[in-house]
């Protein structure tokens, strides 16, 4: 039995199959994403998404997904599953026995006599979907048909049946290409057996039904386009290879691309080779340009959780070099003091109080992770002097310097935090004037800064020496809040926050931490009374009476929700950070089995790898993105503290 397994007898369940999604992108920026029984259930689901350079660089679904039926003494038995109004049609998953992904996707069928398999490899270095058949057992002659479900749209949109459709195909080596709409790529669909039959029959399927986006409050309704089928007798013992692509290849080449890419996967056969398998993931690299993607299956790179998240992907061998690219092209793209939020969107020049200050922590655990301090101050002092004048000077919109050292967010600018769901065109969790995590952030990145220019810039250190020890004395008298032992959220000349939220724990994580050792125990202590839970710390108490512990509705309710309650796992690193501090090798135990308690929901929502929140309440289930890389990246890093303190203690 594989690491990633599922209960047999559950796997024709499909309230039980259906929740368990995968996703596997490729160095290009493309990805194949769906339930582990191919059926679709949002429209972010498909085996070929890629991005069109003759339309925009959004993701583009072309190839929507495949059905199989395998054909014995004229009778027919169809292994897909599909959901239309009222019903699923075909019904394939009562014949599904086993599933497995330690390497590959898998899926076993048995069909009367017949034992099939089904494994789904995504190239990693094309835009290549390849799904090798396997006929395991049969007792007499099989027949296997394939029928592919073109999509040819945008990622975010719906496919509806139309008159624009181009249905001609062309013959090309092993198969056939298509291009349904203008300035598409051809999507080419090739087998490795010779002398397979290809059948053109073509019609629209009406009314696939995305019961995800329905849920989310989304039209969940799809029209896919069907050209026809491919046909092939398969022996038993014998092995067939459906390839799917942008560009042709040779038929004779498709077993031996297949077998080479199984080969270069990393196991999923540990915990650990789970996230590392996953992380590589986030790394694309398009028009030789390289950066880290947020989660799959709809984000593109965000600026803010890039650096949050590269951290915990330097201290892999195989990532860090790759890790340096992606910080010196976001430095190249900057804007003043201020790094691109979001590239190629209206809201790329956005403002975001804290992106900027991450850059300081990324670049110390680059630091950490074995470059010289040096080396870092050489490259990025400039960036680094550039980015606290900036502040200093207004020149981050929304924000100024107090003259007690502190940042003020504008009461205007209320959603310029990481909490900055929107509802209505409004903040949902408006934060503003001394923002905790800001000036936490704030005042590490001042004295790391002060502590790279030591030998070489005096200026800079008599400068800014008075202002870092300004904000250490006026920290506490800000934040303290007496009533709870804890730190209030944030400061405005009319309020002080006083909900609980796991903002603090950034105070007490950071190599350069603006409290006394007992105020940072005090936080960690309320911090794991009421925000922690296995899955990461929750956004805001429960006991709060905003709290809310589930994560559903349409986008309204979600957004109201999103920072009220919903657990984040990229915080578990700085409860690690702040837990280890305070307790050193004493609390290993503790942030071991937190660590590990992540272990189960490999086998939940997002197989293999971690999601981007979960609900408050218990059971915790995933949601958001199926697979969020600053999520992935923590449990690396929480990892990596482990390792280390472990062999400082031997």
């Amino acid at each position: 039995m594989g690491y990633i397994n599922f209960d047999k007898e559950q796997l024709v369940n499909l309230e039980y199959s259906l929740t368990k999604e995968m996703v596997r992108s490729n160095r290009a920026g493309a990805f194949t994403c769906s339930t582990i029984l191919g059926c679709n259930t949002r429209k972010y689901h498909g085996l070929l998404i890629c991005q069109q350079p003759g339309l925009s660089n959004l993701p583009f679904v072309l190839l929507s997904k495949v059905d199989e039926t395998v054909i014995q003494r004229n009778a027919e038995f169809n292994i897909g599953v599909n959901r239309f109004p009222g019903t699923y049609n075909p019904k394939g998953h009562k014949y599904v026995m086993d599933f497995n992904a330690d390497l590959i996707p898998m899926v076993t069928y048995s069909v009367g006599g017949v034992v099939l398999t089904k494994e789904t490899l995504f190239v990693s270095h094309k835009e290549m979907i390849m799904i090798r058949y396997t006929l395991v057992q049969a007792k007499s002659p099989t027949r296997l048909r394939i029928r592919p479900y073109l999509a040819f749209r945008q990622l975010h949109e719906l496919s509806k049946q139309n008159l624009h459709i181009n249905a001609y195909y062309n013959e090309i080596p092993g198969g056939v290409s298509f291009r349904l709409y203008e300035n598409f790529t051809d999507l080419n669909m090739q087998l490795s057996k010779e002398g397979a039959e290809y059948i053109p029959i073509p019609d629209w399927y009406l009314n696939f039904e995305y019961f995800k986006e329905r849920d989310r409050g989304y039209d969940y309704h799809e029209d896919l386009f069907t050209p026809g089928y491919f046909e092939f007798d398969i022996a038993k013992g014998e092995s067939v290879v459906f390839s799917a692509s942008t560009s042709k290849v040779v038929p004779s080449t498709i077993v031996r691309i297949f077998n080479s890419e199984v080969k270069s996967r990393i196991p999923r056969n540990s915990f650990e080779n789970c996230l590392l398998n996953s992380a590589q993931q986030f790394v694309v690299k398009q028009n030789e340009h390289t950066e880290l993607i947020a989660g799959y299956p709809w984000y593109s790179r965000q600026a803010r959780f890039s650096f949050i998240a590269l951290p915990g992907l330097m201290y892999q061998n195989s990532l860090i070099e790759d890790c340096k690219v992606i910080i010196q092209n976001m430095v190249n793209e900057m804007k003043g003091p201020c790094f691109v939020e979001l590239p190629d969107s209206n809201d790329g020049n956005r403002t975001t109080a804290d992106t900027s200050l991450w850059f300081f922590w990324a670049l110390q655990n680059l630091i950490k992770a074995g470059e010289s301090p040096l080396n870092v101050w050489s490259q990025y002092g400039t960036v680094l002097k550039t980015i606290i004048q900036g502040y200093r000077d207004s020149a981050v919109k929304g924000i100024h310097m107090q003259p007690n050292g502190m940042l003020y967010i504008s009461e205007s600018y209320p959603d310029i935090t990481w909490m900055n769901a929107r509802i209505n065109n409004r903040c949902a969790t408006p934060r503003y004037g001394l923002v905790v995590e800001v000036n936490a952030l704030w005042y590490n990145a001042v004295l790391f800064a002060i502590e790279l220019a030591q030998s070489t810039d005096s200026n800079f250190v008599e400068t800014w020496l008075p202002v870092a020890e300004n904000i250490r004395n006026g920290f506490a008298e800000v934040f303290w809040n007496e009533d709870k032992k804890c730190l209030f959220d944030f400061v405005a000349a009319n309020q002080s926050n006083a909900q609980v939220r796991p903002n603090q724990i950034l105070a007490a994580s950071l190599p350069y931490s603006p409290l006394a050792e007992n105020h940072q125990k005090l936080v960690l202590d309320k911090v794991t009374r009421e925000l922690l839970t296995p899955r990461g710390l929750r956004s805001l108490s429960p006991n709060d009476h905003q709290y809310k512990g589930r994560y559903a509705g349409n986008e309204h309710e979600r957004n109201l929700s999103l920072h009220q309650g919903t657990v984040w796992p990229w915080l578990s690193g700085h409860y690690a950070d702040a837990y280890l501090k305070i307790y050193g090798a004493f609390g290993l135990e503790g942030i071991i089995s937190h660590y590990h308690g992540f272990e189960e929901s490999l086998r939940e929502e997002g197989v293999g790898t971690i999601c981007e929140i979960y609900e408050g309440d218990p059971p915790h289930q995933g949601n958001g993105a199926v697979s969020f890389a600053a999520s992935v990246a923590e449990l690396l890093r929480i990892k990596y503290l482990i390792d280390t303190l472990s062999s400082q203690s031997d």
